[in-house]
């Protein structure tokens, strides 16, 4: 139910993303940015944040006679832009409205819990008046004011077996989709408020009427649809003689003059594509050479290239061109490098509903590659075979499956050290020589002092495991697998490689399109780019007939760090 509930609350992100955008534009936030704010812009900005709370609580979801609401989001943008005066006044019209219109017995415990949370906001504020608010603050606020109302629905809401019940189904989703809503409402109204004092309102006008309709699309990624659907819009607004979307291998979307070559399947990125792709920055290209089309007879004579961002991963770029040697407007500057930050948030918005998905799938996925019916049914073949003939050799197989069973229920999911995992793995593979015999040959070349740095579990032996069902089991002779764990300066690189049969990369890489038989690596690569970032993960090098090389890539992370990293809210 929990998840459930924390999927929907997420899709509702898009409501106080789009309000903040609208909140933004106008006068009255201006003079926040300036510190002028009279008492009549108070009650108004008070009445203003207010109602946002009253739009959270009628997107709320009920739940056991209650509502999972996104309410804290207007009250504590209230406290953290103007202050505990209208922090706690925005509470009050919230949790007023709540308690009024809807009852229930947790009325008094929501109401009073927002106008709390808005002088949390307000006193966070007076901590931090002079300088802007980083995201890791208002992210602790959230969740900091969430746990609070949890505690006061517990104290003051009655009966207590009703509150604790409520407590238990809407805790966990309120506090991770509030607190994230809540930092990106904040961070879409000082990009939005710096873009107006740089361009004005009339350009933001137009950056917010994109926004709101390219919302929906991006939902479901950086993929062909989303970004034609964004360079269509933005063409149709912009008017921009040719507008592009590009990941970071080719053009998804081009929209305007000269789009059928660039949509061309022979059309490599441009030059100004790649600059930006490789540097992160925004680069503007004043001239036909600087694009670096090569096409001949392109019409396009300057752009303007900004990244499009997931975290801070460079996952594409977002294009501006013009013809007639037009020159690079500043105004359009701004204009690209604010719909490119938002874009990027909602990118962002997406990777979290998709990693929230895959948690749920990946731990399940990785054991059953590790434990599967198959491998189960053959491994009790095996030792059946052996009672008689090799009872030594039969018992010790069983020990070790109970070991593999055990490490399954205890370990999984959790960070191990390098020198379990291998104990894990050099239980699997016991079991496996004894099922192929002297078809199975391994070699190791394991730098020991790499035992003590922390991986997660079931990493390298559903790698072993795709190496001899796909890479060893289909030739007649078997072959070798040979592990390698070495330390580079930062980083640990593990490498599985085989002389197996080898697979054509080029037609179907289990990394970008994964089939049926080889889903286990991309769950490994999965788990390991939203651990540790979009530096780690698999890497896959192989020849037909020649085998497969499976590299591995973990930051150097010892137990005690992983424990300090844990514990503080900056890792």
């Amino acid at each position: 139910m929990e998840e459930t509930l924390l999927m929907q609350m997420i899709e509702r992100m898009s409501i106080a993303a789009t309000l903040a955008f609208v909140l933004s534009q106008t006068t009255i936030f201006r003079r926040i940015t300036y510190s002028y704010v009279s008492v009549m812009d108070k009650v108004k900005l008070s009445l203003i944040f207010g109602c946002i709370g009253i739009v959270g609580t009628y997107a709320g979801i009920p739940v056991d006679d209650a509502l999972a609401n996104s309410r804290v989001v207007g009250v504590m943008a209230a406290g953290l832009l103007g202050g505990p005066a209208i922090g706690a006044a925005a509470g009050l019209i919230a949790g007023g409205h709540r308690y009024l219109m809807f009852g229930g017995f947790s009325a008094f415990s929501c109401a009073l819990a927002n106008v709390l949370e808005g002088l949390l906001a307000g006193w966070i504020k007076q901590r931090y008046p002079h300088s802007p608010m980083s995201w890791w603050m208002v992210l602790l606020s959230g969740i900091v004011g969430e746990i609070m109302q949890m505690v006061i629905i517990l104290l003051t809401a009655r009966p207590f077996e009703m509150a604790v019940t409520l407590v238990k189904h809407i805790a966990l989703p309120m506090i991770v989709a509030n607190s994230i809503g809540l930092m990106i409402f904040m961070l879409i109204i000082k990009m939005t408020m710096e873009v107006q004092q740089q361009v004005g309102a009339a350009q933001s006008q137009k950056v917010l009427a994109i926004a709101a309709q390219t919302l929906s699309y991006f939902r479901k990624g950086l993929d062909t649809a989303s970004a034609k659907a964004a360079a269509d819009i933005i063409y149709a607004n912009g008017s921009y003689p040719a507008v592009a979307v590009t990941d970071t291998e080719r053009v998804l979307a081009f929209v305007g003059t000269d789009a059928e070559h660039h949509l061309s399947r022979h059309h490599q990125l441009t030059l100004a594509t790649n600059k930006t792709l490789q540097t992160g920055n925004i680069y503007i290209a004043k001239s036909p050479e600087e694009i670096g089309c090569q096409c001949p007879g392109c019409l396009l004579t300057s752009a303007i290239v900004v990244p499009l961002k997931r975290g801070e991963q460079i996952i594409g770029t977002f294009k501006l061109y013009y013809v007639d040697n037009k020159p690079v407007n500043q105004s359009d500057v701004v204009f690209a490098e604010g719909l490119a930050h938002l874009f990027s948030i909602q990118l962002e918005l997406a990777e979290i509903d998709r990693q929230a998905k895959l948690a749920a799938n990946a731990e399940l996925k990785a054991l059953q590659a590790q434990i599967n019916p198959h491998f189960l049914f053959n491994t009790l073949n095996t030792i059946t075979s052996l009672i008689r003939t090799k009872p030594d050799l039969a018992r010790s197989l069983l020990i070790k499956l109970s070991a593999i069973f055990r490490f399954t229920l205890q370990k999984a999911g959790r960070n191990i050290t390098i020198a379990d995992e291998l104990t894990q793995v050099s239980a699997y593979l016991a079991i496996e020589k004894a099922r192929y015999g002297d078809k199975l040959h391994i070699e190791e070349n394991i730098d020991p002092s790499t035992g003590e740095y922390l991986i997660p579990s079931l990493t390298i032996q559903p790698v072993i495991e795709n190496a001899v069902i796909h890479g060893l089991k289909p030739k007649n002779d078997g072959g070798t697998i040979t592990i390698s764990i070495q330390k580079t300066v930062h980083d640990i690189m593990i490498m599985v490689a085989d002389d197996g049969v080898g697979m054509d990369l080029a037609a179907a890489n289990p990394l970008k399109h994964p089939f049926n038989d080889h889903i286990g690596l991309m769950n490994v690569h999965e788990r390991l780019r939203g651990q540790y970032g979009g530096f780690y993960g698999l890497t896959i090098d192989s020849t037909i007939g020649a085998g497969t090389v499976v590299t591995i890539t973990i930051p150097q992370i010892t137990a005690n760090e992983g424990e300090a990293c844990a514990q503080s809210p900056d890792c």
